[in-house]
This record gives structure tokens, sequence and C-alpha cells, in this order.
């Protein structure tokens, strides 16, 4: 029923990743699996099947006013699925608009010593959102009387921060990454290199799950200590992701416990 799409846009180059035979078709199972290839829990992962309960039906308005009782999701037109209160990255028409992504950056980013971008004798070599721009974020694109938006939109950004985080911030070269769907194919990839052992440095090692959580309550701190310490340690070039982030984890946790304690000393 839904036709082969040679020249996708960045919308649908965005959602290709789970289409995992490339019939232009993502099936509820394709969503769960393609969830866990790229290293969300089974839990996580059976609630992302909330995506074809919600945007099946627009998806399908292509082919049928009927809804479809499998709950498929259709690439070719998945910019029906657009929701409210966005960011505006991705145009009605499933484009990706640069400039509004670099607005994304330019309005809620605040350098490393707490100013806005430009402020202050501190600059960071690449651009990043912590978890406070991504609420502020979050709350300047709400749109009125739009609560599924607003549901919709917290849940992405959720999303993108649990996949993405890298000492507890998002970056901008990983974002651009999600929205063009490349990113994706790349932490497959790495996932699949890393192998069973887990204490290689292979592998993805961004992001944030039930371990971290873990490692955070006995010692190593949460997100707000991650975001101090950006203020004390310049970041790394976005090149030096994997070898960046393993230092980041291997770092004394009595030192940085006191250097997190003295910078929360100074504010």
């Amino acid at each position: 029923m839904a036709s082969l799409t040679t020249n996708l846009t960045a919308l649908q180059q965005h959602v290709a990743f789970w289409d995992l035979n490339n019939d232009s078709i993502i099936t509820p199972h394709e969503i769960y699996t393609g969830f866990r290839a790229l290293g969300f829990s089974t839990l996580f992962s059976l609630g992302g099947l909330l995506i074809p309960f919600f945007f099946s039906y627009p998806t399908t308005l292509g082919h049928s006013w009927l809804p479809d009782p499998l709950f498929r999701i259709f690439v070719d037109d998945i910019h029906k699925a657009k929701h409210g209160s966005d960011s505006g990255v991705f145009s009605p028409t499933g484009t990706l608009r640069d400039t509004l992504f670099s607005e994304v950056f330019d309005v809620n980013t605040r350098g490393e010593d707490g100013c806005e971008e430009g402020e202050g004798d501190k600059k960071i070599e690449e651009r990043s959102l912590g978890v406070s721009d991504l609420i502020r974020l979050h709350a300047r694109n709400r749109v009125a009387a739009d609560p599924a938006g607003w549901s919709f939109a917290a849940m992405e950004w959720w999303t993108t921060w649990l996949l993405l985080q890298r000492e507890g911030r998002v970056w901008e070269g990983d974002l651009r990454g999600v929205y063009d769907g490349s990113l994706f194919y790349r932490i497959r990839e790495e996932r699949i290199r890393e192998g069973p052992v887990r204490e290689r440095r292979e592998g993805w090692r961004q992001g944030y799950g039930f371990g971290d959580w873990w490692r955070g309550v006995w010692g190593y701190g949460n997100w707000r200590v991650w975001e101090v310490k950006g203020e004390i340690e310049p970041q790394e070039s976005s090149n030096k992701h994997s070898d960046t982030n393993f230092k980041a984890w291997s770092i004394d946790v009595n030192q940085q416990q006191i250097a997190g304690n003295e910078s929360l000393g100074e504010i």
C-alpha cells in the first residue's frame, strides 16, 4: 500500500532507521526492535509502542480514511504526524530548517560560566544543551491549549537526552545526527562492535541508563554535578566523543565529589 520513496526528506530519514526491511512501512515490532538496537531497556522499548498508537492514523490518511488495524506507520506520509509545540526544526513537509536548528542553541544555550552564549570570558568549543536548557526550550515552544503537543515534545526531548547525554549535556553534532537519522545507524554499529565485554572502550559510551543512575546514587552524583563539572573543566571537541566520555567516567569518585562541592560553594 505504501510506495517506495527514493528521495527522502529529513523527517523521513529521521524515522527510516525503524523501517528495518525498507518497505516504507514501520510496524510496532520494528519500533520495539529499533529501540532495543539503540540500547534502550525492554520496558522502555515497550513504552515506545505508544508511538504507533498515536501516530499511525495521521500517516494512514494518505492512503485511507480508515485507521490501520495493525497500527503501522507509513514513512511517505510521516509529515502528517507532526505535532504542535515542537521546535519547528522540521517544516510541515518534513524538510530540515537549518536556521531554526541553529536557533535551538542560539536562544537556549548557556556558556560554561552560567551566562548566555557570548557573555563572559569562557567559550565552549561545541554548543550543547543541559537539562535546564532543555526544560527552558520545552517551555518556550509550548503553544496554548496544546497539552498533547506539550506531552509529545517532553517525551521526545527526554528520550533524546537519555540516548545522547555526555557529561549531562546534549551536544550540537549529536543532535544534528538525530534529526537527520544518521546517528541512529552509528549507535547501532558501535553497540554491535562493543560485543559482550562491557568494559571495552569500544562501542557507544554516551546516554543515561539504570546503571548510570545507580552509580550516581552511590557516588558519581547526578546531572547537576555534571553541569558544575562543565564549568571547571574545559569541554573536549566533538570528534573526541568516545575518549572524552571514557575519561569522564574514569575520574576518581572522591576527586569528583570534592570538585563538585567546591564549585557549588561558589554559586
